[in-house]
C-alpha cells in the first residue's frame, strides 16, 4: 500500500476526496488529513509519505507554497482546484506537481489520476530491480489474461469492466495498463479481435456475412459492415472474393 496525505481546510472536501480514493479500490492508505500546507510539511517530516492530493487555496500556507517545499522530496504532489484558480495551479507545475484535479473531483477522476501516478512510478529508476520486475510481471500476466479473455468471447459484449473484474483491478487502471502494454486503447483492441476473426471466418467457411457478424458479437449486420469497410478497405464480401482469389493463386 502506498502512503497518501489529504490537505483541504475545509473537512467536507477531505470527506469527498477520501471516499474517491477508496472508491478507486487502488493501493493507496491514507494516513493522515492535513488543513494546509504547514500541516502537511509536519507529517511529511515525520513520516514516509508517497502521494500527497493538496487544495490550492488554504490559510497558512496554500498548495503553491506546499509545492515549492515539496520541490526537493521524494513524495509526489497532485493539486485540487477550482476552475477560478487552475492557471494558478498549472504554475506549480515548476515543482513538480504530478496532476491535476478539478473540483469537485469524482471516483473516474480520481482513478485515472492514481492510475497515471501508480504506472509512473513503475517506471520510476528508484524502483529496485526486483520491484520493477513484479510490477512488469504482474501488469503482461494481467494483460495476458485479458487478452484471452477477450479472444474467448468475442460473441458477446466484451466490456471493460468486465475484463477489470477478471484481474481483480479498477477499469481505469486497467485501461491504462492495457494501454502502456499493447499501445493501443481496451476498445480498439476488441475491435481488431473481432474484425481478424470475421476475416478468417469470410475465408475459410461459407457462412454468410450476417452469421458472421452474430458469431463476433454484432447484432447489426450494418454497422458490422461499415466497421469492417472502415478498417479493411472493402466490404465483408468484397474481401472474401478478393481475398479469396488471391489464396487460390497463392496454392497454384
Amino acid at each position: 500500500m502506498y502512503k497518501l496525505i489529504l490537505v483541504d481546510d475545509e473537512r467536507w472536501v477531505r470527506v469527498v476526496l477520501r471516499k474517491a480514493v477508496e472508491q478507486t479500490k487502488l493501493p493507496f492508505d491514507i494516513v493522515q488529513e492535513c488543513t494546509n500546507g504547514l500541516d502537511a510539511l509536519d507529517t511529511l517530516g515525520q513520516q514516509s509519505v508517497d502521494l500527497v492530493i493538496s487544495d490550492v487555496k488554504m490559510p497558512v500556507m496554500d498548495g503553491i507554497a506546499l509545492a515549492e517545499q515539496m520541490e526537493s522530496m521524494s513524495a509526489s504532489l497532485v493539486l485540487v482546484s477550482g476552475y477560478d484558480d487552475f492557471q494558478l495551479a498549472q504554475k506549480a507545475i515548476r515543482y513538480g506537481v504530478k496532476d491535476y484535479l478539478l473540483k469537485p473531483v469524482e471516483m473516474e477522476a480520481m482513478a485515472d489520476c492514481l492510475g497515471r501516478w501508480l504506472l509512473a512510478k513503475a517506471s520510476a529508476s528508484e524502483w529496485s530491480a526486483a520491484e520493477r520486475s513484479n510490477f512488469e510481471w504482474e501488469g503482461l500476466s494481467a494483460i495476458e489474461q485479458v487478452r484471452n479473455f477477450i479472444g474467448s468471447n468475442l460473441a458477446r459484449d466484451i466490456t471493460l469492466t468486465d475484463a477489470a473484474a477478471l484481474v481483480h483491478l479498477n477499469p481505469s487502471y486497467l485501461s491504462q495498463l492495457f494501454k502502456q502494454q499493447t499501445g493501443g486503447k481496451f476498445v480498439d483492441y476488441v475491435i481488431g479481435m473481432r474484425m481478424e476473426e470475421a476475416k478468417k471466418l469470410l475465408l475459410k467457411t461459407s457462412l454468410r456475412v450476417s452469421e458472421i457478424a452474430q458469431r463476433i458479437g454484432y447484432g447489426d449486420i450494418a454497422y458490422f459492415s461499415n466497421t469492417f469497410k472502415k478498417l479493411s478497405g472493402c466490404s465483408p464480401l468484397e474481401y472474401r472474393k478478393c481475398a479469396g482469389r488471391m489464396d487460390e493463386k497463392g496454392h497454384k
